[in-house]
Formats: C-alpha cells, structure tokens, sequence
C-alpha cells in the first residue's frame, strides 16, 4: 500500500482532521465530522419530515420499486411490497447474512431478474433492463467481490468504463481521426478520477496488484467513469483495512455532497449510523423497518432480525468509539 493512501485522508477532509483512525468504528465516527453540503442539508431536511415507516414516501423519490419478488426454488429471497430512495442522500440497506440485499441490487440493476415487480428510475421504469442499458440510464452499481481486470492496468480499467467510444465501432476504429480527441478526453478524465482517489500513482500498474482497498476505490472511481445520477456501493467497507475506511467514508460522503444519490449496503453499524441519511433494513428478503440512523438503530424488529428476540443491545453504541473522536462527533451534531 502506498503512503500517500495509508495517510486516510478524504476528498472535503483538510489533512489535519485528526489522529489517524485505529478501527473501523473510528473511522466511521471521524468521517461523520466532515463539512456538509447544501445538497446534502436540503436532503436532510426533506427526510426529517418522512415518517419512520416501511415503504414511507418520499418528498423526491429518485427510485421506487413495487412488489419485487425472487425466488429461488421454493426459497423467497426477495420480497419487496414498496421502496423509495431519496434524491440527493445516502440510503444504507442493512440486514443480516442471506436478507437478500445483493439479490435486491442485483434486481434493480439488471444483473438478475425477478418472478414478478416493477421499479423506476427518474420516472422511467428500469424492469427488464439490462445492466448496460440500466447504467445508461444513469444508475450504476459496484459488487462487494471487487470485479477489476487484473491483466489490464488500472487506467485501462477506468477507461473501459468510459461512454461514448466511437473507437470501439469495428469501421471507425481504422480512421483514427475519429476517435483520438475523445480517447485525450477519456484519458484525461480518467486520471482525475485516479488522483481524487489517490490511486494516479497505480495508473499503469496491473490491477491485480492492489490491495482490497485499492480495489474497492478503484470500482468507486471506474463507476464514475460514466457520469451517474446514482451510486449502489454493494459493501463497500468489507475487507478494507481500517487505514483505508476513512477515506472509503469521506469518498462516500463526498459523493452525496456532489449532489448524486448513495444506496449502499454494509454491515458496519458505526458506518451505516455516522454517514447515512436514511436507513432501509431488510431481513427474510422484507423490509422490515425504515427511517433515520439512530431510531432504526434501536428498533425492536431491527436488533430482533440481527440478534433474535431476547436482548438489550443498541446496534450503534458510540461507547465502543474512541472518546476523542466520540467528543468531536457529538460537537458537530450539537451544531447541527
């Protein structure tokens, strides 16, 4: 891992934000004190007047999905009777192992289809897309298993992402006057992403030569490749090494603060409670609850579907955080 990524530092984070994060759950409580944007406050405050309730509407719906149903044999690993995502802020989806979360993004972005359902996009239904014509529309999604070409270098990476090639039209690709101004552009583009990402310096190693980490960023930066309107990171955070999750955090963050719509999934309660807007929780492939971070947190039905009836456990609990980055955070929500 190179030293300029082990710093930690994110894009909106002075380089000075404080002592490097020793966990996860640091790191999640550090990226929660970043600055927030008026795209990010305005979503903010149109979700603050959403009723905590599954299947709430809301004020500007970006996706909804209705009756989304995939089986499995006689297994129902999704059953979704009605969801909307909110413009402009970060959704977590949350549930334990087998909820069916991946299964649901692999349903909305084409990668699988459903028994029965129907779900759009900007107003334009999406069902029985296919995953390119579901990113041209403008929704992209990573994998949590990292799907980088480990033979091509990391720039050739990003630049298969690219839209628009004419170069790749078999007649055109012989008159390469048609086609080099956009390769400069692409190219161009593509190490700006590299720097924000920290990752210019790989640009012309192999892929297979990052770390998990490197990998993850380097799907963030590849999906952005293509302009989206909205960003579904599936875990983003697993296998990362805790020097890497404040600046997966911060990138997440930033996204949002662009003005773009984050749905992700993680199981990390810190990183779900300290940087989302709003929280989904799926369990047996239903939505079981929604709402904002801290109530969700504490829902009966939640902690039931992570941990079984039975128990006095609050799945956020800052006392787990480090007191100096816990005093910082509680600082910033006071300003709020």
């Amino acid at each position: 891992m190179s030293a300029d990524m082990s710093e930690g530092t994110s894009a909106g984070q002075p380089a000075d934000a404080g002592p490097q994060p020793e966990s996860v759950v640091d790191a999640a409580a550090a990226a929660a004190v970043a600055p927030t944007s008026a795209v990010a406050t305005e979503a903010r405050d149109d979700l603050a007047q959403v009723e905590p309730v599954v299947g709430a509407p809301k004020p500007d719906a970006i996706l909804v999905a209705d009756d989304v149903v995939r089986r499995f044999g006689g297994m129902t690993a999704v059953d979704v009777t009605h969801l909307e995502v909110q413009r402009g802020a970060i959704t977590a989806l949350i549930g334990p192992n087998g909820a069916g979360k991946t299964t649901f993004f692999n349903l909305l972005t084409g990668f699988d289809t459903p028994q029965s359902g129907r779900w759009s996009f900007e107003g334009n239904s999406l069902a029985g897309k296919s995953g390119a014509r579901v990113a041209q529309a403008g929704m992209v999604r990573t994998f949590q298993l990292t799907k980088a070409l480990s033979r091509l270098t990391v720039l050739q990476n990003m630049l298969l992402a690219a839209r628009n090639n004419p170069g790749e039209r078999f007649w055109l690709s012989w008159l390469p006057f048609t086609w080099r101004a956009q390769e400069r552009a692409a190219t161009e583009k593509a190490m700006e992403l590299l720097a924000r990402f920290k990752l210019d310096a790989k640009a012309d190693d192999f892929a297979g030569s990052l770390s998990g980490g490197q990998r993850k960023l380097l799907e963030m930066a590849r999906a952005l490749m293509t302009d989206p309107t909205m960003i579904m990171l599936d875990e983003p955070m697993a296998g990362v090494n805790p020097a890497l999750v404040q600046s997966l955090l911060g990138h997440v963050q930033a996204l949002r603060d662009e003005g773009m719509t984050v749905l992700f999934v993680e199981h990390d309660m810190h990183a779900v409670r300290h940087i989302s807007d709003w929280v989904v929780v799926m369990a047996e492939g239903r939505i079981v609850a929604e709402g904002p971070p801290a109530s969700v947190m504490q829902d009966q039905a939640v902690v039931d579907a992570y941990l079984g009836a039975h128990h006095d456990t609050d799945l956020g609990d800052d006392s787990l955080l480090d007191p100096e980055i816990l005093a910082r955070l509680e600082a910033e929500e006071e300003k709020r």
